[in-house]
């Protein structure tokens, strides 16, 4: 069961870093979206980072909606973690 739980860990962990990557690259103007690997990780993020803008429209050029998308994904992560350990006590 320990290795479940830290797979699953592990998937949240690496989704998240996933969005912090996809924050940090929209910074850069030069990165051409419809290019491997980036489109791929577009694809992968907006899926749910779409989520949270319908509901946070961007504030002038700035979009908080990610902060929103990093916090909720986190507060998932750590409830299903918490679930999972008390099951298998």
């Amino acid at each position: 069961m320990n290795g479940i739980i830290h797979g699953i860990n592990n998937i949240f962990n690496l989704y998240f870093f996933l969005i912090i990557l996809r924050i940090f690259l929209s910074w850069i103007p030069s990165v051409r979206w419809e290019k491997q690997p980036w489109s791929t990780l577009r694809e992968i993020t907006d899926i749910y980072l779409n989520l949270f803008r319908r509901w946070i429209p961007p504030l002038g050029s700035l979009d908080f909606s990610p902060i929103v998308a990093l916090i909720v994904l986190q507060i998932v992560q750590n409830v299903i973690i918490y679930a999972l350990i008390n099951v298998r006590l």
